[in-house]
């Protein structure tokens, strides 16, 4: 993805894993050969795998900057970190850092970390193992997550501290943050900046998870959404009706990504994805009863 802007916004991709190929009844409960095979005509060899119709996500961060702050929205697995039960995310070693440093950010130079939703592959690397403990990765930032959200899945850790929550990310991505006392926890609407210059803010965007949001970014003209997990791969455009297997609610996370798609469908709007594969960002176009995704 080339870097965007929205008003004095500078956006950028911030990559942990490139193409992670996922079983398609593991991303999707409810798909079906037919419907792969009907959009293979514009889904190629880098969204859907030829012979094994594995789905491929990516696996990404953005970096927004601005004169005055700098932001990082979601934070993607993180490294070295135990998750058995999900071996594509299990003891990663990517190269986060290092490319968020070829970004030209340092990790002390972070100002805000944005968390979309508190699941696994959207929290890990708000922390880092440094001497055997989790400590916060970005040490001057504010942590915003969701408050509704971070009580449902506190509300679960406290009912049995032994189970790994988030398949154990509540207790090393999160709880460290909070420990910390840089956690901040944010209603669903809650706007973070909103001036002459830029608005930066969430949108509730409910069913993937309890608390789930969605962040507006607007400035001048310009207009874009981070769209985290409201839509999971292009195939969605097309048939919106696709669930993903985690969703918390699937009639309310099909009518938020209903919403979305037709807000921003045949306008200017940039919607910057959490897992399309590269380029990643582009615009959404009526096709039919259904839409199409067109990347940047």
């Amino acid at each position: 993805m080339r870097q965007l802007k929205i008003g004095d916004m500078r956006i950028d991709r911030l990559v942990e894993i490139r193409a992670l190929p996922l079983d398609k009844e593991f991303l999707f409960a409810n798909v079906t050969d037919e419907v792969i095979a009907a959009n293979r005509s514009w889904l190629d060899e880098r969204f859907i795998e030829p012979v094994t119709d594995r789905f491929i996500l990516s696996h990404h961060s953005y970096v927004v900057r601005t004169p005055r702050w700098t932001a990082i929205v979601d934070t993607c697995c993180g490294n070295h970190k135990e998750r058995p039960g999900a071996p594509f995310w299990h003891r990663l070693n990517q190269p986060y850092l290092e490319n968020m440093q070829a970004l030209g950010v340092h990790p002390d130079e972070v100002d805000f970390v944005m968390c979309t939703h508190l699941h696994v592959d959207h929290v890990g690397w708000n922390t880092r193992l440094v001497d055997g403990r989790w400590v916060p990765t970005f040490p001057r930032a504010r942590y915003l997550m969701g408050r509704v959200e971070y009580e449902h899945w506190e509300k679960q850790h406290l009912a049995k501290p032994a189970s790994p929550v988030n398949r154990g990310s509540f207790v090393d991505s999160v709880l460290p943050v909070v420990a910390s006392g840089q956690a901040e926890f944010v209603d669903t609407n809650h706007c973070v900046f909103d001036d002459r210059e830029a608005s930066f803010r969430f949108a509730p965007a409910p069913g993937h998870t309890i608390g789930n949001m969605m962040i507006d970014l607007r400035g001048g003209h310009d207009h874009a959404v981070m769209s985290g997990d409201v839509i999971h791969h292009p195939i969605q455009c097309a048939a919106p009706w696709l669930s993903n297997a985690a969703d918390f609610d699937r009639e309310a996370a099909l009518a938020t990504r209903i919403r979305l798609l037709e807000m921003v469908a045949d306008t200017p709007s940039i919607l910057l994805t959490g897992h399309f594969p590269g380029p990643t960002a582009g615009r959404v176009i009526s096709k039919g009863d259904a839409f199409r995704f067109a990347f940047c």
